[in-house]
């Protein structure tokens, strides 16, 4: 299930799927996460509430770590500790290189030095420190967290899965052009986003 507003939308995006890659998903074998939670970034954002599509890969390459959203990892509990970044957060690198990214653009850290011992000398008292909190800004600002594919089997499979969505995703985008919600690419495969049709409609800002 989704959020009610997005219902409509969903089953319209939905029904672009090739009807073979449907029926692999309606299996809801070989692949991450499970059917009841690939759709999870459409279950706590109301659609008019969104300004926003946030667009990453795809899920982290671990069962316990895909959840359905965007750079959330599961097994993330602290961003920080008292090091760095948290053993957790080094190890998804999409998360990890977000909030490097973000640490450099609110002027905490500096392009010249990135690294752990950098990281533990900032400030962290006006920060976000866990991932709850980290989703629960995002969508308060009406981010909504989509990979460019819902679901992961094998690194070997990604561009396939990649593939596979574009369809939900074009006809997604196409369904919200009345919103017009801002476009975030984050990373290579994100911003081959721009060659879907009509996605020119939209205005894009592009992340390394």
């Amino acid at each position: 299930m989704v959020h009610s507003s997005w219902q409509q939308t969903i089953n319209n995006a939905y029904g672009k799927l090739d009807e073979t890659y449907r029926l692999y998903l309606e299996r809801d074998k070989g692949y991450f996460p499970a059917r009841h939670h690939y759709f999870n970034a459409f279950k706590t954002v109301p659609r008019e509430k969104v300004r926003y599509i946030l667009f990453g890969q795809d899920p982290y390459p671990r069962e316990e770590s895909a959840t359905g959203y965007a750079f959330i990892d599961g097994k993330v509990s602290r961003i920080f500790s008292d090091s760095g970044l948290s053993k957790e957060v080094n190890r998804a690198t999409s998360l990890r290189n977000f909030i490097k990214m973000a640490l450099l653009a609110r002027g905490d850290l500096t392009a010249g030095d990135t690294s752990q011992e950098a990281i533990a000398r900032v400030d962290k008292s006006p920060l976000i420190g866990s991932i709850g909190e980290l989703r629960d800004h995002f969508e308060k600002n009406g981010v909504l967290l989509l990979n460019t594919a819902l679901v992961f089997s094998s690194k070997a499979e990604s561009r396939k899965h990649i593939k596979a969505w574009q369809p939900f995703v074009e006809k997604l985008l196409e369904e919200m052009r009345d919103i017009d919600p801002t476009l975030i690419l984050f990373g290579t495969h994100a911003k081959a986003l721009k060659k879907l049709k009509g996605i020119e409609t939209f205005q894009a800002i592009e992340l390394e």
